[in-house]
């Protein structure tokens, strides 16, 4: 059966100025698009987000509904344990989540833990669709700290929720309704901290090509002097009839790119 919508999407990945190792990971196909950006201040961040990207995505997890990509985090999750069981110096390595997938029935799915966020543009006006797992978030919800304030805060990347393989582990999961038209952005906070809404919704309205907005974004991190890695998906939902030529085999950014490739290619 013809699906009701499918994502035409590309993404950006950059090691920015600051950084040896690329810690961030991500994926695009017509199915789905996700970002992960590994934990900092743990033990192989890049290791973390690469292989829960590279499970979720071998997965497949086309046709889902919410409990469906529940089961499919939770299995890229158990992933990440059994990476500490083998090797335990890999103990408290963690990654946030961020994901956009297309249900069977045709809704989007959106699924997050962490600070990495996802935004949708819609008639001209950029919202955005997640709220951070972070102390910072907690304190602007509480007052004592200015919306304004937190994207400089000195603690901004202190994350209060993350996949580890803990069986406690479980993102927020949100059905939405796919309008055709839409654009999402999903994006580590290497672009968020550093690049303010009003530019980003600039950035994203100025190109008409996913890939070169994604690459846009990046540019903007890198010039406003990120010190973090910096990842950048574009997904465009356009008619199912259009699917044609979107390719529904995952493409792999950032870390994603340089391990378990040979692991994917023999699921």
């Amino acid at each position: 059966m013809e699906p009701h919508v499918v994502l035409l999407s590309a993404a950006v990945s950059d090691v920015g100025a600051h950084r040896l190792v690329n810690q961030d990971a991500a994926f695009t196909a017509s199915w789905g698009v996700a970002v992960a950006d590994g934990v900092g201040g743990g033990p192989a961040g890049d290791l973390a987000s690469a292989a829960f990207v590279h499970r979720l995505a071998a997965g497949r997890p086309t046709g889902l509904e919410t409990e469906q990509l529940a089961a499919s985090v939770r299995a890229a999750n158990w992933d990440l344990r059994a990476h500490v069981e083998r090797d335990p110096s890999l103990s408290g390595m963690a990654t946030t989540f961020t994901g956009l997938f297309v249900s069977g029935a045709g809704a989007l799915l959106l699924a997050h833990t962490g600070d990495s966020r996802a935004y949708r543009l819609r008639d001209g006006i950029l919202t955005r669709q997640t709220r951070d797992d972070s102390l910072v978030q907690a304190l602007v919800d509480r007052g004592i700290v200015a919306e304004e304030d937190a994207a400089s805060h000195p603690r901004r990347n202190v994350i209060t929720a993350s996949l580890s393989g803990a069986e406690r582990d479980a993102p927020a999961i949100v059905e939405l309704e796919p309008r055709p038209g839409d654009r999402w952005l999903l994006c580590s906070d290497g672009l968020s901290d550093y690049v303010p809404d009003a530019e980003i919704l600039t950035l994203v309205t100025a190109h008409a090509r996913a890939e070169d907005a994604a690459r846009a974004c990046v540019d903007r991190a890198l010039e406003a002097g990120t010190f973090d890695n910096v990842t950048v998906v574009i997904a465009d939902v356009i008619p199912g009839q259009l699917a044609e030529g979107i390719s529904a085999e995952p493409s792999f950014y950032g870390s994603a790119t340089d391990r378990f490739m040979e692991g994917l290619e023999s699921a």
